[in-house]
């Protein structure tokens, strides 16, 4: 998963309505931060003795509450490339919102494991969905030089959602949990729909040059006469990107496109297998077995709060660091960091006295959870736009993605039916093994991308 905190600056007049577009528009990316952390609060309650539902929940029940998300969300993709194309980016958007306001209202009513499952697959669609689009809604509407501010914004609010899970699903019934839930995608539909232009790059694709004017006049605050210059240009990059079309098959048209594809699925691969997405998920479960003195859903919060100040770092040291560097440096400390959190839950297991380091579970998270956000977190993401040029972009987004997306569903179903045979201490070890080989991998095949011209990245890849 993709974290960054922007660099706020003052605006100009030009650009102050293309913020508002976007907090507007990263609405639906709180939301999947929401549905992302879910589970943390709301699984114990579902085993709970004030559960709603008619039966006891299984282990298994829970793994698959769990999991569906990510399934629902690497299908997702798939729909939004084609929606984004035929109906538009803001209509796709709209539509993405549409589960997750069916999934909280079935959630608050809910009283069978089935609906809870359906809704979990609803959550995983809208997800997939919001994933391929909002980036390139924002990457569209926003000037050159306010692009980065804007786009980070998504995971900035993703984490704020997942925060708010974690603080507020503890405290509240099911029922009255997911009727808040409601109020920020109702919200955000209201407001997209009336106050947000479509994207200007997709009016021109789809012929309709007058409204693409009009909604860069607005995005701009400018005039017909101040925007001509930029309007000639999307319709130069449109119309290139429409001639330059590819499929699947092209990547692997080269060695460097194959190598391409090879390393970012390979990166997407070592973050999933880091077990974030148990953590993310679990967290209050993972935190209430450690025993730690904290309360788990305490705990929880911190970790989320970790995770919003932790990512600040990134956009800076990124550029002064490399991409390969902070990949390197987050590989190794997350080894580090499962594998002090393995040996907790060793001694745990083997019936040892823990009470004097009854903080090391809170602790270990928490240096998992810094030095994930300042590399594989985000990097990968970045580091797959990079390596792949224009007309064969998308495809690979894509495909990675959903890769991507499966990849969290075995992790997060199949963690519990692990945890029974080799114990939690043997999962997080497993995890701490999948991170050292992540380290090797960044060290022995990743290039370093930064500040380099996508013609010379190809030069390396080719090589």
């Amino acid at each position: 998963m993709k974290l960054f905190l922007p660099s706020f600056s003052i605006c100009s007049s030009r650009k102050s309505f293309q913020y508002v577009v976007a907090i507007v528009g990263n609405l639906v990316a709180y939301t999947c931060g929401i549905s992302l952390g879910w589970t943390s609060p709301e699984i114990p309650k579902l085993k709970g003795i004030d559960s709603p539902l008619e039966t006891k929940l299984t282990p298994s029940e829970e793994s698959w509450i769990g999991s569906l998300l990510p399934i629902g969300a690497a299908i997702g993709p798939f729909f939004a490339g084609v929606a984004a194309d035929k109906i538009g980016r803001k209509n796709s958007l709209l539509l993405a919102i549409v589960p997750f306001i069916i999934a909280f209202t079935m959630a608050a009513f809910a009283k069978t494991v089935l609906i809870f499952l359906i809704l979990r697959v609803l959550f995983g669609l809208g997800v997939g969905v919001v994933f391929t689009v909002l980036p390139m809604y924002i990457g569209e509407i926003a000037d050159d030089d306010v692009r980065g501010q804007l786009g980070s914004f998504m995971q900035l609010f993703i984490t704020f959602g997942l925060t708010f899970s974690y603080a507020a699903g503890p405290y509240t019934d099911i029922k009255t949990f997911n009727f808040i839930c409601l109020a920020v995608p109702v919200l955000f539909l209201v407001l997209f729909f009336f106050f947000v232009p479509e994207s200007p790059y997709y009016l021109i694709q789809s012929n309709r040059p007058e409204e693409a004017e009009k909604s860069l006049m607005k995005l701009r605050s400018g005039t017909s006469k101040s925007v001509k210059g930029e309007l000639e240009d999307i319709k130069k990059n449109v119309e290139e990107a429409q001639a330059n079309k590819a499929g699947f098959m092209d990547l692997f048209a080269t060695k460097g496109l194959t190598k391409a594809f090879i390393i970012s699925l390979s990166l997407v691969f070592f973050q999933q297998f880091s077990g974030i997405n148990v953590i993310i998920f679990y967290a209050q479960d993972v935190f209430a077995a450690a025993g730690s003195t904290l309360p788990p859903e305490i705990s929880a919060i911190i970790i989320g709060i970790v995770q919003i100040l932790s990512s600040g770092a990134t956009p800076i040291l990124v550029e002064r660091s490399g991409k390969r560097l902070l990949l390197l440096i987050s590989a190794v400390g997350m080894t580090l960091s499962l594998t002090v959190l393995a040996y907790y839950f060793y001694l745990l297991e083997r019936g040892d006295d823990v009470s004097n380091i009854s903080w090391l579970p809170i602790a270990s998270l928490i240096s998992f959870i810094i030095v994930y956000c300042l590399g594989f977190g985000p990097l990968p993401w970045a580091v797959m736009g990079e390596l792949f040029p224009g007309n064969v972009k998308s495809i690979a987004s894509t495909c990675t993605a959903s890769a991507c997306w499966i990849m969290g569903f075995l992790i997060t179903k199949y963690f519990a039916s692990l945890a029974d045979v080799i114990q939690k201490s043997g999962c997080f070890g497993l995890f701490s093994l999948f991170c050292l080989g992540a380290a090797n991998f960044v060290l022995l095949y990743l290039p370093e991308t930064t500040g380099k011209s996508l013609q010379e990245i190809q030069e390396i890849l080719n090589k």
